[in-house]
């Protein structure tokens, strides 16, 4: 009986080894901006929570004018954050398609050789 033998390392060069670099690049991303969503979330849970809190302590037209006062203040604050985490997030987009790219490019070239040295073999 002859046995087949299939040689899997061109498959795995030009295949399954980007297909898992990707993933894993995808995996990082994916890690990082969900941190950067649930940091944005605390903030603005803990932010309204302190809000709140405050207008419990209202008691007079003072208190009303402090409070008012201060959510101008909470309003700044909450347009910096947001402003922040969207560079923080673009940059998160920028460096992932660079990655991609390059891994891209890599795979490309790897792909390039498994076929050019199989050939050269045949």
């Amino acid at each position: 009986m002859k046995t087949f033998s299939f040689d899997t390392k061109p498959f795995e060069a030009m295949l399954l080894g980007p297909a898992r670099a990707y993933a894993a690049l995808s995996i990082e991303y994916t890690e990082k901006l969900l941190a950067t969503q649930l940091d944005t979330a605390k903030a603005c849970a803990d932010t309204g929570l302190a809000q709140a809190r405050e207008l419990l302590e209202v008691r007079d037209a003072d208190g009303l004018r402090s409070y008012v006062e201060g959510q101008q203040q909470f309003a700044k604050d909450m347009t910096e954050r947001f402003k922040g985490d969207a560079e923080k997030i673009v940059s998160l987009n920028q460096d992932f398609f660079q990655q991609s790219q390059k891994l891209a490019e890599s795979s490309l070239k790897q792909a390039q050789q498994a076929t050019s040295s199989q050939t050269a073999k045949a």
